[in-house]
């Protein structure tokens, strides 16, 4: 595997250590400490960009061909056999979340949020650990 694909991979995981430790008091805190809600944000958004810079890389070291758009950067890894084409289809969202974090973030309600941290992170580590395997 190339060293720019082990490093982001790495800077990932790195995030998602982060996040872990925000689960229990998510919502609590989420609400309560702009701080808190500011990092969760922060880290949210660097795993979402982070993938989708890491199927955009995968793309290009496979030669596969640049994707046009963030969502249809995921999408492809599936058509290619690279994700299972089901996970494809249901991971590409992080590309809408990572738009969300990125130009709505006044919108952000932390129950979403906080629940979206709870439930979706292992999805993140499958995709990682698919992107490990190609």
């Amino acid at each position: 595997m190339r060293p720019d694909i082990t490093k982001k991979i790495e800077r990932i995981r790195y995030y998602l250590t982060l996040l872990q430790t925000y689960k229990k008091e998510c919502e609590e805190r989420f609400e309560k400490d702009p701080m808190f809600e500011g990092a969760v944000l922060h880290y949210l958004y660097l795993v979402a960009d982070g993938c989708i810079s890491l199927a955009e890389m995968t793309l290009k070291h496979k030669g596969l061909g640049p994707a046009q758009s963030y969502y249809e950067a995921i999408d492809m890894l599936g058509d290619y056999g690279i994700l299972p084409r089901d996970f494809a289809y249901r991971f590409a969202k992080i590309a809408s979340f990572r738009n969300f974090l990125a130009h709505d973030y006044e919108a952000i309600e932390a129950k979403l949020i906080c629940e979206a941290l709870m439930k979706r992170l292992e999805e993140v580590h499958t995709f990682l650990g698919f992107i490990e395997k190609a």
